[in-house]
């Protein structure tokens, strides 16, 4: 995609797992100056490493954004040093499935609600403020198909989803004329390596690709999706 973000800063949450890590690429591929929140020392190794000569511009925060004072430090720092915070990508997620509701451990609801919806909260709160003062910036959440398609046995998983999809909509009520825009992405299962070992009878033909997503996300942060704000955009691959 011919996108250019040159001296642009992007904060991508979740920045080196099996998404975040393609996002962050992308955004280093046109030119951005990308910060990264990571939970894992060699996955922020991976992604330096695979960022090659774009090395210089990736810089990398070992933070749990779902705890509010640690979302609030990472932006601030990140405001601090570069004066700007054109856009944000929330790829933090977790998924439990296979268990039916009167089996399911309240523990589990309460990690997926954590990482499904309350990382997108701590988030928002922490930037929206300074977008605000801008006028301008884009937020992208990551939710999941699951926010409308309820499959059995993924009760938390599913209402953590559909939650986000609720709380961003509404955000983008709350930011409509400020010049920031705000929308969610819906994928489908996604082709990581994690999901084939969890899968691996599936058809990851049919998976949408990292990469693909990636795409996705780099046009709504663009000039180019000016006009698309309070969306929820599927990217379903062809499952």
């Amino acid at each position: 995609m011919n996108i250019d973000f040159s001296g642009k800063v992007v904060l991508v949450a979740g920045g080196t797992g099996g998404l975040g890590k393609a996002v962050s690429l992308a955004f280093l591929g046109e030119g951005a100056l990308v910060a990264v929140t990571y939970r894992k020392e060699e996955e922020y190794a991976a992604l330096r490493s695979a960022a090659t000569h774009h090395a210089s511009a990736l810089e990398g925060h070992r933070v749990d954004v779902t705890d509010e004072s640690a979302a609030a430090a990472v932006v601030s720092s990140v405001l601090a040093r570069h004066g700007r915070l054109d856009a944000v990508v929330n790829t933090i997620g977790g998924y439990a499935g296979g268990i039916k509701l009167w089996d399911l451990e309240t523990k589990v609801l309460d990690t997926m609600l954590s990482l499904n919806l309350r990382s997108g909260f701590t988030l928002a709160r922490a930037v929206l403020p300074a977008m605000l003062k801008q006028g301008r910036g884009s937020f992208v959440n990551v939710a999941a198909k699951a926010a409308f398609d309820h499959g059995a046995g993924a009760a938390a998983y599913a209402a953590s989803k559909a939650a986000a999809v609720a709380l961003i909509d509404s955000l983008a009520a709350d930011t409509k004329g400020t010049g920031v825009r705000v929308n969610s992405i819906l994928p489908s299962i996604i082709d990581t390596q994690a999901n084939r070992n969890a899968m691996p009878s599936a058809d990851f033909a049919a998976w949408p690709k990292p990469d693909e997503i990636a795409q996705v996300i780099l046009f709504l942060c663009s000039a180019m999706a000016s006009t698309i704000h309070g969306a929820a955009i599927p990217v379903y691959g062809n499952s």
